[in-house]
């Protein structure tokens, strides 16, 4: 049966990151872009506004890395409902709405 994730907990001070219990090791890049996300759970972050913070301003690469380190984000937190994409938009931390759903806090 399908069982909910524990509570996803960054902490930026350590750069440490939990879900529930259980300790998640993440790239540099890894963590940014999540801290990034749960700067303001909720907010859709554009593709180009994700570029620019975690990467830089400059970054002429392409865009698809996005998408392989958002890859890598859902699978190490075990629960792909944690980072929602919307298509032609960006993506966004997703917010607790019903009991048992994703849960994010900071220490």
């Amino acid at each position: 049966p399908y069982t909910a994730p524990g509570p996803l907990v960054v902490d930026r001070r350590t750069r440490q990151v939990w879900v529930g219990e259980i300790p998640v090791t993440l790239t540099p890049k890894e963590f940014e872009l999540l801290a990034l996300l749960t700067e303001d759970p909720g907010a859709v972050y554009s593709r180009q506004q994700i570029l620019d913070r975690v990467w830089d301003p400059h970054y002429e690469g392409p865009t698809k890395t996005l998408d392989v380190h958002i890859a890598s984000l859902r699978r190490k937190l075990g629960h792909p409902g944690w980072i929602q994409t919307l298509r032609g938009v960006g993506f966004r931390l997703a917010v607790q709405t019903e009991p048992g759903g994703p849960q994010v806090s900071s220490p």
